[in-house]
């Protein structure tokens, strides 16, 4: 998600806290086998060599890079307007957290972990960071993506599904590519409008969102009217597809796992989310992911 705007959200927190805010070489297709044709030289007919098997999931991958944006980097989870990776689900070192590289470090201690996700960073960017974590050649990349592309200034400024889906299938396309070997795990886009249903309930929460905090989902928050309902469909339906296209395209490969939906269908409470804004994931929503994603990676 995209930080808020810095000035206006420092002036207004000055207030609002004191309130009581508490190897390359292998083809694009993720390394399926295909069945290569082989002619009998006695009988002059053809027959198809059977595909080679599939690399199996490893569980212990040695090493993990997170790509995505704000709720990777730990925005707003432990101080104001501050990325705080140490508090990221992915590569995370607070134990609160248990974070996906503790996980993997609990069976393998040598892991080695990177975090090039940044915060507002859209589909658009990912394969800008593929590129930045490719140079680190790790076992596995995490992927969480898309929030920003549907908190936009208004429900017409949202990225195309299809171009969404071209934006990711290049950048998995790309690690597919020059990481042969390397498994990628796809988180599902979080429900903004299950954000914006816990979060409506908190006063200061509603008078950090006016500072422009995805606007297309969050705007005239208190509003019950036709438009404004029809909007915040929009938007959720929106993730909708775009969470589609991730798992279409993941499927594609054989060395990638999305999550089937799991982060979206998580229905966050007010006590994981930050405090600074009530939209991002705090310490304990960063657990949570970190649990789930988790279990989609290592089960």
């Amino acid at each position: 998600m995209r930080p808020l705007p810095r000035r206006g959200l420092a002036l207004a927190l000055g207030a609002i806290v004191l309130a009581g805010c508490g190897g390359g070489g292998s083809p694009p297709d993720g390394g399926r086998a295909t069945p290569t044709a082989h002619i009998s030289h006695s009988t002059g007919t053809e027959r198809r060599a059977a595909p080679e098997p599939a690399r199996p999931w490893n569980v212990h991958p040695p090493s993990v890079a997170a790509l995505g944006d704000s709720i990777t980097r730990g925005f707003n989870a432990c101080d104001p307007l501050t990325d705080c990776p140490e508090a990221s689900w992915a590569t995370g070192s607070r134990t609160k957290v248990d974070s996906l590289s503790q996980r993997l470090a609990a069976t393998a201690p040598a892991t080695r972990s990177w975090n090039v996700a940044e915060s507002g960073a859209r589909v658009a960017d990912l394969p800008d960071q593929a590129r930045t974590a490719a140079a680190h050649r790790p076992a596995m990349v995490t992927v969480l993506i898309g929030a920003n592309d549907a908190c936009r200034p208004s429900e017409d400024a949202m990225t195309p599904v299809a171009e969404f889906r071209a934006e990711f299938g290049a950048a998995l396309a790309y690690l597919h590519r020059v990481l042969p070997a390397t498994q990628i795990l796809v988180a599902s886009i979080p429900d903004l409008k299950r954000l914006w249903s816990v979060g409506v309930t908190n006063p200061i929460g509603k008078e950090i969102w006016k500072l422009g905090l995805c606007p297309s989902m969050l705007r005239d928050a208190d509003s019950r009217s036709t438009a404004a309902e029809q909007r915040r469909t929009a938007v959720r339906n929106r993730v909708v597809a775009y969470n589609s296209a991730l798992g279409q395209v993941c499927a594609a490969y054989a060395r990638c796992r999305y999550d089937g939906g799991a982060v979206f269908d998580y229905r966050f409470g007010t006590d994981e989310l930050s405090t600074w804004d009530w939209f991002h994931p705090n310490e304990r929503g960063q657990a949570r992911l970190a649990r789930i994603l988790s279990g989609v990676a290592l089960g």
